[in-house]
């Protein structure tokens, strides 16, 4: 009996280690691929108030992600637009320097290059305090200095996909390729992305209105603008978005019960 209970513990403790030992599951991909559920839209009101997520339009491609636990995330980072406290999280892409910076300030923390080295792809599956970050690569177009006329360099830009509060917000970063639906599928649900319109340096209107129409968030914040017309891109996605424009007012707060009930596209001030 004594050998058996030291052979039942010793099993326990084998199955917690491995337990503690898996990896992160990503509640976005989760949902995503399970099974349909039909849910009351009155349940979802009277569920707790979840936590809000404060997002902010920087400039260009960069928003200011700042989640209910503190941790501060600022996309495709140059360190040229800047506000508030210092970041805990740069997410960066390789396009041009407007997208990343070599020398980030040494006191940021996380700093999470889109592109990878060797020739291997960038690849995160990441919890840091109350978010979990991870990526989808795509390939991207050669820029000044590197060739123009040749190869597409592979998996130079990332996907960022941060799952907070119950939120699932993405980052296209500088996109220049239709997605496949294998790649769709390794985004899984979005309730939030951020979409460049500038519809010459990364992809035409039609192609990123196709992607927006295809990944149906509930809120899509554009970037990366120029002088793109907002009412072409508006006409191009179709109907069933609404568009919310908020004049002088760069920051959205959201929450898992705040999403608005039909997709819509805000335009926060300075877009």
């Amino acid at each position: 009996m004594l050998r058996l209970l030291a052979m039942l513990v010793l099993f326990g403790a084998f199955a917690a280690g491995a337990e503690a030992q898996e990896p992160q599951r990503s509640e976005c991909l989760a949902i995503a691929n399970g099974p349909p559920r039909a849910t009351p839209v009155s349940l979802r009101r009277v569920a707790a108030k979840a936590d809000e997520v404060a997002i902010t339009y920087a400039g260009h491609s960069t928003y200011y992600i700042d989640t209910p636990g503190g941790i501060r995330i600022a996309t495709d980072y140059s360190g040229v637009y800047q506000t508030g406290r210092l970041p805990d999280v740069v997410t960066m892409n390789r396009a041009h320097s407007t997208h990343y910076t070599l020398f980030p300030d040494p006191r940021i923390p996380h700093v999470l290059h889109g592109w990878g080295e060797n020739g291997q792809a960038a690849h995160y599956a990441m919890r840091i305090g109350d978010v979990y970050i991870r990526n989808v690569t795509t390939d991207i177009r050669r820029y000044w200095g590197e060739d123009p006329g040749g190869e597409m360099i592979k998996d130079g830009n990332s996907i960022f996909i941060f799952e907070v509060a119950g939120l699932c917000i993405g980052h296209l970063g500088h996109l220049h390729v239709k997605l496949d639906d294998s790649q769709f599928a390794a985004i899984g649900r979005l309730d939030i992305v951020m979409v460049p319109i500038d519809g010459t340096y990364t992809m035409s209107l039609d192609g990123i209105s196709e992607i927006t129409k295809r990944l149906r968030a509930a809120v899509v914040l554009p970037m990366h603008r120029f002088a793109t017309p907002l009412d072409e891109f508006m006409q191009l996605i179709g109907r069933q978005f609404e568009i919310d424009r908020r004049g002088g007012e760069r920051t959205l707060r959201i929450s898992r019960d705040t999403l608005p009930a039909t997709p819509t596209v805000i335009i926060l001030d300075g877009v």
